[in-house]
């Protein structure tokens, strides 16, 4: 799903929708015909037994409005990660359009995959981008892959298909998506820090310091100090 609003789907800059686009986009209470522009063109949720939870394009775990950001978001200015590392965020291509087909809610279901690569062959899409994956012990072969299948069909219309490598890792056979004819990247890192300072009372500094790639967390300090001759009542 996405999250329209942010920043890296405005339309800011883009042209009018091509005129050999026949995709849609489809409304929700939580979504409408004005949440779709310039930048995202289509809009699709599929819903069956594992996606009934939710029948909205809306992202409800940032999942998918992260990964659109990340291939196809526009130039935003000033961003930075909770103030560090301030900079200019895009996506690898800013100047692309957007459609969305989201497949996936609480679970994925093969039906509904093999239904919007249909949707986005029929709609004239000319790349299709899926950041989905099994567990390398459950891979299938190449006939029964629903990735692998589709994308088949997607490459034999002229679309280029790219893939994540897999969904866990990094351990032997991890990579799933490996059809031939998928275009797929296993993960990296950067080698960066990003730095904090706390200035304690006595205005001590403490730096802080954790890897890009690792989680943000809160962190909750106890300062002491003695208070002498206060009753619970005056406290209060």
């Amino acid at each position: 799903g996405i999250w329209p609003e942010a920043e890296s789907f405005k339309d800011n800059g883009m042209g009018p929708i091509p005129p050999g686009w026949k995709g849609t986009c489809m409304t929700s209470p939580d979504f409408n015909t004005s949440n779709c522009n310039r930048k995202i063109i289509g809009a699709r949720y599929y819903a069956d037994g594992k996606n009934d939870g939710s029948k909205t394009v809306r992202d409800n775990d940032g999942h998918g409005t992260h990964t659109a950001s990340t291939a196809a978001g526009n130039v935003v200015s000033g961003a930075s990660y909770y103030g560090l590392a301030t900079g200019t965020a895009k996506g690898g291509s800013p100047e692309s359009r957007l459609a969305i087909y989201k497949v996936c809610t609480d679970g994925c279901s093969g039906a509904t995959i093999l239904a919007a690569f249909d949707d986005a062959i029929s709609d004239g899409v000319d790349i299709l981008s899926l950041s989905l994956g099994g567990p390398q012990d459950l891979k299938p072969d190449l006939t029964t892959n629903v990735v692998a299948i589709g994308a088949f069909h997607a490459v034999e219309h002229g679309i280029l298909v790219v893939c994540a490598a897999g969904n866990n890792g990094p351990w032997p056979h991890s990579v799933t998506n490996d059809a031939p004819w998928i275009l797929t990247v296993g993960a990296t890192t950067i080698d960066r820090n990003f730095q904090s300072n706390i200035v304690l009372g006595n205005n001590k500094v403490v730096e802080v310091r954790f890897r890009a790639h690792s989680t943000l967390f809160k962190i909750y300090m106890t300062y002491t100090t003695l208070f002498a001759y206060v009753s619970c009542i005056n406290a209060w």
